[in-house]
């Protein structure tokens, strides 16, 4: 039976993967893929050895498919290999000394794995990424309006989002039903057309290493369509427990 894992979020925090990988090695069915979709990284030199220890798997361990992610897309946008000009984000949201901060933590031979990494994954029926099709810092949660999910979905025909960026497990599930749309133009209304919407979800993957003590991830079955988020305890709560 195909088994993915798939997280997000470790920012640096090797502790925290080297958890999850422990507590993926202690599924009943193995885990033959395994997708990190982006925040590999964060603006500390601890990235370095996440980064080598993605590079590195071990013997009994499955190959890291890895897409950027927010902080990624950050550092490379500061080396001018972005896909925009200034790191507007980074400062709005942390401050100038930020940018320094981020340069400093990354030396520039792991700036080339970065720059690397795919966008995302289509695999079977599922686009995994870490924020949506629109952009990685597009930040999808269980508040997010209907219609603005499922033109998520219906921009690349995917059935299943996987997405990582708002740090959150969820799964958020579109019925089947009709959406009505028409196009205004100076001249003209075109006439509205209906678009048949089949059964589709949007799933929140969670995060590796941002609360410290605590890992989020997502078991998947592609095969079957069974879900489970997994909650790992580690450091002096050790020890691990499915929400």
């Amino acid at each position: 039976m195909t088994c993915w894992a798939i997280l997000s979020g470790i920012e640096g925090n090797l502790t925290a993967y080297e958890a999850v990988l422990a507590d993926i090695k202690r599924q009943r069915h193995p885990v033959e893929e395994l997708y990190i979709l982006g925040d590999v990284i964060a603006a500390t030199p601890a990235s370095i050895k996440v980064i080598q220890r993605i590079q590195s798997p071990r013997a009994n361990e499955p190959v890291p498919q890895v897409c950027q992610g927010w902080w990624e897309e950050q550092l490379l946008i500061l080396h001018g290999l972005g896909r925009t000009g200034e790191p507007t984000e980074l400062i709005e949201r942390y401050g100038v000394e930020m940018v320094k901060t981020l340069w400093d933590a990354i030396p520039l031979d792991r700036v080339e794995w970065v720059r690397s990494l795919d966008f995302g994954f289509f695999e079977l029926d599922c686009l995994l990424i870490h924020g949506s099709s629109v952009s990685v810092s597009d930040e999808l949660t269980p508040d997010t309006p209907p219609i603005q999910m499922l033109d998520r979905l219906m921009r690349t025909d995917a059935n299943t989002l996987f997405c990582g960026r708002s740090g959150l497990t969820f799964q958020y599930q579109i019925q089947q039903g009709t959406v009505t749309s028409s196009v205004m133009t100076l001249d003209q209304t075109v006439s509205p057309q209906a678009t048949q919407v089949k059964p589709r979800q949007i799933v929140g993957v969670g995060n590796v290493g941002r609360l410290p003590g605590q890992a989020t991830y997502t078991l998947y079955q592609p095969n079957s369509n069974q879900m489970e988020f997994k909650t790992v305890r580690y450091g002096s709560a050790r020890g691990f427990q499915i929400n």
